[in-house]
């Protein structure tokens, strides 16, 4: 693995980045690049190269550069098969020390990471937690299984023996490739917020689903609220999709959703209520 992550140095401050293509993308943090549109790349090997920042979003603490020329791509993984307990190996360059390595074990799954700009705010769901060893530089490097594949970007240090990688995923994957095509990530916002809840037994009989979101609050005037949903509800399906947690929301509110009917079907006082929302552009 440690090839292929380099040390990335900006005008403001640095960090690590992973090589995932073989023509010279890097999968970093958003907060690693801030506002810098160009830095420098060290490998391990001592080959230093000037990239550019591709696109960022601030919402995922993700963002792509590209250098010129670069190692062989690292092999990217899947985080949702992880379990607890699991081997890690976390490469970056702390305190500005390339190619540093520092090993673990996966401690828990499915944290919650709030992330803020100045105009948004936002949960990172799924978040890995792991004791592999974290420091300032660390940020933006990969996180990788026993296999060597890239499972997670390291994101942020929460205390002493405690880390958190954003997870490589499905819907991490979406946002680096939109990210490629378009430099920025739109999404979908519908104003709701909830936890997992488990549905009575009937129902998940009747529907072979066994959990739901439960609806904790709506916010005034949002797409959710003027589609009529209230605290209280617990949301089955979103655009017909089955629902179990947030993440399960958020991986359909990306750009292509923005003013369309999105069907949202919620069990309410026993009974299945099914609405309509037009979900409106998420400012960030």
């Amino acid at each position: 693995m440690t090839p292929h992550v380099a040390s990335l140095r900006l005008a403001r401050g640095g960090g690590s980045g992973v090589v995932f293509t073989d023509d010279g993308f890097l999968i970093t943090n958003a907060h690693v690049v801030g506002r810098d549109r160009t830095g420098v790349a060290t490998f391990s090997d001592g080959t230093e190269a000037d990239f550019t920042v591709v696109g960022a979003d601030p919402l995922s603490d993700l963002a792509v550069v590209r250098v010129r020329e670069a190692p062989p791509a690292a092999t990217l993984g899947d985080a949702d098969k992880l379990v607890v307990g699991q081997l890690v190996v976390a490469v970056g360059s702390p305190l500005g020390l390339a190619g540093s390595v520092t090993a673990g074990v996966v401690s828990a799954l499915g944290r919650s990471l709030p992330v803020r700009t100045a105009r948004a705010g936002r949960v990172i769901e799924n978040v890995i937690q792991t004791d592999a060893a974290l420091n300032p530089g660390n940020s933006g490097g990969a996180l990788a299984d026993s296999g060597g594949r890239v499972v997670g970007v390291n994101t942020a240090v929460a205390g002493i023996g405690l880390g958190m990688a954003v997870p490589i995923n499905a819907t991490t994957r979406r946002i680096v490739d939109t990210l490629l095509v378009e430099g920025k990530v739109r999404r979908a916002y519908l104003g709701v917020v909830g936890v997992p809840a488990p549905l009575p037994d009937e129902v998940a009989e009747h529907t072979g689903q066994r959990a739901g979101l439960r609806v904790v609050e709506v916010v005034p005037g949002g797409p959710a609220a003027r589609a009529g949903l209230s605290a209280g509800d617990l949301v089955l399906t979103v655009g017909r999709a089955r629902v179990s947690d947030a993440q399960d929301i958020q991986r359909q509110l990306f750009g292509e959703v923005i003013g369309t009917r999105l069907p949202i079907t919620v069990l309410r006082n026993g009974a299945m209520v099914d609405v309509i929302a037009a979900p409106t552009e998420l400012a960030g």
